[in-house]
């Protein structure tokens, strides 16, 4: 089999490289899972592990390990427990995703909140790119940030992986109306055209583009009568602008800081958060699973009637990805802010179609 391993950090994305490992031979004890590798997703959580900048690389990943998040697949093997045999396409999240194999040991709550059926009309391509974004939106504004029907919503990075996610879940949660950002009139006519993915999303959706620079929050403030938003999904890093156009007691949640790259974390003027009386909430996708696993279980279980309603897609970024050796240039497109929605590589050589109904 083939996987990249991080054995040390790395600051030149193309310093990863593929290696050859011998199949993996877990013991019966552990029940295990073989899934081959059909397609594999990228984060930006991805190059922070590389590079050794993420705050789990201080305890919970050290090198030696497998890079990557995000993958689907088809079932191989699995224990007579398991609710899909082998030939089952499924999704999932799992530590080491950039290989060509997966063996994941089972457990009871592993079909409810890390491994799951790809859904029909989905392609493995679709489905590799929304276990480690489409939650994190939810569970961020939902479980964390309880959002309502009818609130106003503003999405930063709208047109990135979580960004896109974020604007769905807004808008299939009841939003009323989601303001976004996104840079280049590229990346704000993919975010546009998430309104045209339900009946019930039309003319809901407005994006600015921040590339031409603007004054976003003052249009928000009048197109809002003045109000501002109820909520604002910030991965990007740009709180204390948001809280210029945050309705009083409105919610910042607080889920990355990818726009601020090695430029630091920014300063918030606190005053307005006085003023505003804004509630500033932290939401970490793993560490509350690891800390409250059931959480995880239940945000799935929400998820899963609005992807069969539809009210749900992937959008996947058009440049193809060919193999294992096209990680790294894949993570430099990503980190260049080439990539709009998720960048997917396909491992396996099968040719992609959508899956038909099981």
């Amino acid at each position: 089999m083939k996987s990249i391993i991080v054995t040390k950090f790395v600051e030149n994305l193309s310093d990863l490289t593929v290696t050859t490992t011998p199949s993996p031979h877990p013991p019966p004890s552990i029940d295990p899972i073989t899934i081959l590798v059909k397609s594999t997703a990228l984060n930006y959580v991805d190059i922070l592990y590389a590079r050794g900048n993420h705050q789990n690389n201080r305890s919970l990943v050290t090198p030696p390990f497998p890079l990557g998040l995000e993958f689907s697949g088809v079932v191989l093997s699995s224990p007579p427990s398991s609710p899909w045999p082998a030939g089952t396409p499924v999704f999932g999240e799992a530590l080491g995703s950039f290989t060509t194999h997966l063996v994941l040991p089972f457990s009871p709550g592993l079909f409810s909140s890390s491994l799951h059926r790809v859904p029909a009309g989905w392609s493995f391509r679709d489905a590799a790119g929304v276990p480690a974004t489409l939650p994190v939106s939810y569970g961020a504004l939902v479980a964390r940030g309880g959002l309502r029907t009818g609130e106003t919503v503003l999405v930063h990075g709208a047109a990135g992986g979580l960004g896109v996610m974020a604007v769905q879940v807004a808008l299939a949660a009841g939003a009323g109306r989601v303001f976004a950002t996104a840079s280049g009139g590229r990346r704000c006519a993919v975010v546009r055209g998430l309104s045209e993915i339900h009946p019930s999303y039309a003319g809901k959706v407005r994006c600015f583009d921040t590339a031409g620079g603007g004054r976003w929050w003052e249009t928000i403030v009048t197109e809002t009568g003045g109000r501002g938003v109820d909520v604002v999904f910030d991965s990007v890093g740009v709180v204390d602008l948001s809280l210029k156009c945050l309705a009083h007691r409105g919610r910042v949640l607080v889920v990355g800081f990818a726009g601020r790259g090695r430029g630091g974390m920014e300063g918030i003027k606190m005053n307005r958060v006085l003023l505003r009386q804004a509630q500033i909430i932290g939401y970490r996708y793993g560490e509350s699973h690891r800390r409250w696993p059931e959480e995880k279980a239940r945000i799935w279980k929400e998820l899963w009637p609005l992807i069969e309603e539809g009210k749900i897609k992937p959008v996947v970024y058009d440049e193809v990805y060919k193999g294992l050796e096209s990680v790294p240039r894949a993570l430099k497109d990503l980190e260049d802010r080439k990539v709009w929605g998720k960048a997917v590589v396909q491992v396996d050589d099968e040719e992609e179609v959508p899956l038909a109904r099981l």
